[in-house]
């Protein structure tokens, strides 16, 4: 079984209204197989055979369709207790996943929703960082000192200051995280956050955006849209590669990246 560091993403997962519908979309976009849960309304994803992440059909219509990403603890109490005393919002408490391990959701200050998971018989998925798997999130939010601060207490990140290209060429102001007991800087970054500008709607909420790796990041987009979903960021070079933002034909957003070397 895998074993995932403190605080490293360790699984993602979507929430669908129609779980059929995801299965034909993501299976042409990434070639994913799936195998039905226990009796349970998922699917687990594999690329390979291995596994890389999951679909849901929501519970509720009026649970967001998103995808969602979840960071490894070795002791889900401690983390949820430092989300409340942190002042982010814990949204679901520990709950046990049969044998597999104890998940909980929690909101940051800015809003983003996401995943903590203590591993038991899962430790998450089995490839990443290679096409068809995930290879990076980011959280963008309007509120970036805050929201920085939050993420150093809860998970113990250490942040290093960058600069990328925004889509009209311009340099914009991000931060890559880095685990605790790791040198801070892109070499051993795990995730990032990204400031949400004044140039996007107010009523934008802060999220958390999953990439997934791909051998072609223009094809991959131009299946995505003959598949029924939308290209909501164009193709972009950035220094990592080449990314695009997608949706998926339910609304989920999600990006691709094709990286110019192999990922770590």
């Amino acid at each position: 079984m895998a074993v995932f560091a403190q605080s490293a993403p360790c699984w993602v997962d979507v929430q669908l209204s129609d779980l059929e519908a995801g299965k034909r979309f993501y299976g042409g976009l990434f070639g994913w197989t799936f195998r039905a849960g226990d009796g349970m309304p998922f699917a687990d994803a594999y690329s390979d055979g291995e596994l890389v992440a999951a679909l849901a059909a929501k519970q509720d219509g009026r649970m967001p369709t998103t995808w969602g990403v979840y960071f490894s603890t070795d002791d889900i109490l401690a983390t949820v207790a430092l989300v409340r005393k942190a002042g982010g919002q814990v949204i679901t408490d520990p709950v046990r996943a049969g044998d597999a391990g104890v998940l909980a959701q929690a909101a940051d200050p800015g809003g983003a929703v996401f995943g903590l998971w203590q591993a038991g018989g899962r430790a998450g998925f089995e490839k990443s960082n290679a096409p068809g798997s995930f290879c990076w999130t980011e959280v963008h939010t309007r509120r970036p000192e805050r929201v920085d601060a939050f993420y150093e207490q809860v998970l113990g990140f250490r942040g290093t200051d960058i600069e990328l290209p925004g889509p009209e060429g311009a340099p914009e102001p991000f931060r890559v995280w880095s685990p605790a007991g790791t040198e801070p800087g892109e070499d051993t970054a795990v995730g990032g956050r990204a400031v949400i500008t004044d140039a996007f709607p107010e009523m934008l909420p802060s999220y958390f955006l999953n990439y997934f790796a791909v051998a072609d990041c223009d094809r991959s987009a131009e299946t995505a849209v003959r598949l029924g979903g939308r290209i909501t960021a164009p193709a972009l070079d950035i220094p990592y590669g080449r990314m695009a933002v997608l949706q998926d034909d339910q609304g989920a957003a999600f990006a691709v990246l094709q990286p110019t070397e192999p990922l770590r």
